[in-house]
């Protein structure tokens, strides 16, 4: 009996020892595929994914004009460009001890199996951060086994192939909050207007709560879920100790200001909008998709408060006609930044972009080419010509051209170059044409930037060769920039998603015109603006020293000028070329003088500088000879120094020791400022 019992006995010891021997050699087994199962993930690399983010467009301050993005609006940032409440009220609320575990949580995870055991159902999840950015990343949202299994060992991979602060940044670049935003700081742009670093933090606590259910917590959908939801994360902070209380109630009783979510950046400058993105494009050998899922800046030189003006303006002056259009564009000549844009009165019905693509006959306001081109060829402010009908024989006497004044009016008397501008004289006009020559002019033309096919007619001094009005502000601006042309630019920088610069702007710098004769033309065009001249209508509204020409032709209305900050154009017409009425004339002067003195306000006005080289005397009008107490009044004007008349008017009438002297550069300035004062 006793040998049965001690064989029973030994039978189940060497059973025990077995079990004991199996178990240990698949906890082996068990550890080794482990083991392997964890080399393997961390040999493997991550599935390849492709972020959509979205493209924006800034102006020159910095203030955004629009973004791009196919559904997915997102914007990648670092984790130090985002707020660290941000950061925090996330981690409490989604993994309070993501730095403590693997990518799983096996507390979390015992607490959700048990559930789900219970419920026989997968409705309690236990997901870390790192979890559910593997299946936002890989995966989809389905409630499976297979999903879960499969975002448990993505999970584990990414912990063992990137640090736990690059798996936060992905995560709050990635998590949806809604109105087809993703990531912290789309988010934060939509709901506040503001970047994710520059969240406060009971603005942080209730960004935080929204991805819990974007529907549900959104205040755009519904405020008081958002607010208690607020709640809930600040007292979850303070109980992990990372805030106290005293902070979670200040930023409970926080004014939170929302931006306006049914605003259409779409709306902003859309004119401008189209040209960039055109621009770019060829420059830069871009792809259109680039700009819907690319999360590439485009920083511009647009400033949106002088590109707002001009919209209004042009719409309040062109309302009343709705077939009349018109278009504005306004470039600093100082640098070339095109500072705004208005292609049409309404983008909506029509997306021609008239600044470019519409091409019109400029009429006087391209006198100011010839006028220059005199200059040059030794033509003063006092050289003369009488204004009376006359006809023109050209191409070896084989043909002939009379041209005529605004409603046949002529002064019938000699007059000279400043008062031909302010009057808009166009005999004066073609006969200097006639006597400098037509090539030079069209070479003057061409090396301002006019583009546009010109003709060596007399005709052209009338401005009969259709030129745009981005050509126009862009060769006035280099009279403005004292003979300097500065290359036209709308875009200053572009950078793709990761930071790396794909363009900067360089413009071009090349003088043009020698700067005594730019200012001696800007000198004389300010009279178009002062009584008599043909923009005095509009100088009540322009309160600061400005130059510039109208121009009209039966279909078109024009007005080309400038300050020492800003040169314009604007044009107004017809698309079919229709004729445009006289009151439809009148209206390119006051848009131009409107947009410009509300641009510039409050900057104080600027006289135009005097470069050396010019010298200033007193003159006599009728004969443009010298002036003294023979002949009077008497009219302050400028030259090229070398140019100015030497001969007086007339014998004076005092001793000869006694006549005016010359007027200096600096009485020249004391004068004109007086002059702006009084006017």
């Amino acid at each position: 009996m006793r040998n049965g019992d001690e064989k029973s006995g030994i039978s189940w010891m060497r059973r025990i020892r077995k079990l004991v021997s199996l178990l240990f050699s698949l906890l082996i087994l068990f550890t080794a595929a482990i083991v392997l199962s964890l080399l393997y993930l961390r040999s493997q690399a991550l599935p390849v994914t492709t972020t959509l983010q979205t493209s924006e467009i800034y102006d020159i301050h910095g203030e955004l004009i629009d973004s791009f993005h196919a559904g997915q609006n997102r914007q990648i940032v670092s984790l130090n460009d985002i707020s660290p409440y941000l950061v925090q009220a996330a981690l409490a609320i989604e993994d309070r001890r993501f730095y403590d575990h693997f990518g799983l949580d096996p507390k979390g995870l015992a607490r959700a199996v048990a559930t789900n055991i219970k419920t026989m159902s997968l409705q309690q999840g236990a997901s870390t951060i790192t979890q559910q950015l593997a299946r936002n990343l890989y995966l989809n949202h389905d409630r499976t086994w297979s999903r879960k299994i499969k975002e448990a060992a993505y999970a584990l991979q990414m912990e063992m192939q990137l640090s736990k602060d690059q798996i936060l940044e992905q995560y709050l670049n990635q998590i949806y909050y809604g109105h087809s935003t993703y990531g912290v700081q789309a988010a934060s742009q939509l709901f506040f207007g503001k970047n994710a670093k520059d969240l406060t933090l009971g603005e942080s606590a209730l960004l935080a709560g929204v991805p819990k259910g974007p529907k549900y917590y959104s205040p755009f959908y519904n405020m008081d879920n958002a607010l208690n939801r607020q709640k809930i994360i600040l007292n979850t902070m303070v109980d992990q100790n990372l805030i106290t209380r005293e902070e979670a109630d200040r930023a409970a009783q926080e004014k939170l200001v929302f931006s306006d979510l049914s605003k259409d950046r779409s709306s902003e400058a859309p004119y401008f909008q189209d040209y960039i993105r055109q621009w770019v494009s060829e420059k830069l050998k871009l792809e259109d998709s680039l700009f819907e899922t690319g999360g590439i800046r485009i920083y511009t030189t647009l400033d949106l408060r002088a590109q707002n003006i001009a919209e209004e303006v042009l719409s309040k002056h062109l309302k009343s006609n709705e077939e009349l259009q018109g278009a504005l564009i306004s470039i600093d000549p100082r640098n070339g930044h095109i500072k705004a844009m208005v292609g049409g009165k309404d983008y909506n019905t029509n997306q021609y972009n008239r600044v470019f693509t519409t091409t019109r006959q400029p009429g006087s306001s391209f006198k100011p080419f010839v006028y220059l081109a005199a200059l040059q060829n030794g033509f003063t402010p006092v050289s003369q010509y009488k204004s009376e009908p006359t006809e023109f024989t050209y191409d070896d006497g084989k043909k002939t051209y009379r041209p005529s004044n605004f409603n046949n009016h002529y002064e019938n008397k000699l007059i000279d170059m400043r008062r031909a501008i302010a009057k808009s004289d166009n005999i004066y006009a073609v006969q200097t044409i006639m006597d400098v020559g037509a090539d030079q002019v069209i070479d003057l033309a061409h090396r301002m930037g006019i583009t546009s096919p010109l003709e060596p007619l007399p005709s052209l001094a009338l401005g009969t060769y259709p030129v745009s009005p981005y050509e126009m502000a862009s060769a006035f601006g280099i009279i403005a920039n004292e003979g300097v042309r500065v290359e036209p630019i709308g875009v200053l920088k572009v950078v793709n998603s990761r930071g790396k610069v794909l363009y900067e702007a360089k413009p071009k710098k090349e003088r043009v015109i020698e700067a005594p004769y730019a200012y001696i033309l800007t000198n004389m065009m300010q009279s178009v603006f002062e009584q008599g001249g043909t923009a005095n209508r509009v100088s009540s509204v322009i309160k600061r020293p400005a130059a510039g020409k109208t121009g009209t032709t039966n279909n078109d209305a024009w007005m080309v000028g400038y300050t020492p900050e800003l040169s314009t154009a604007v044009w107004v017409g017809y698309d079919r070329n229709k004729a445009i009425t006289t009151a439809d004339s009148y209206k390119a002067a006051p848009i131009f003088a409107e947009f410009m003195e509300k641009t510039l306000d409050p900057v104080p006005p600027k006289l135009f500088p005097i470069p050396d080289g010019v010298t200033s005397v007193y003159v006599d009008p009728d004969t443009g000879k010298l002036a003294n107490d023979a002949c009077t009044p008497s009219r302050l004007e400028v030259f090229v120094q070398g140019t100015e008349p030497v001969e007086y008017c007339a014998e004076s009438k005092t001793d000869s020791t006694q006549q005016p002297q010359p007027a200096t550069s600096n009485q020249s300035w004391w004068d004109h400022l007086k002059r702006w004062w009084n006017d």
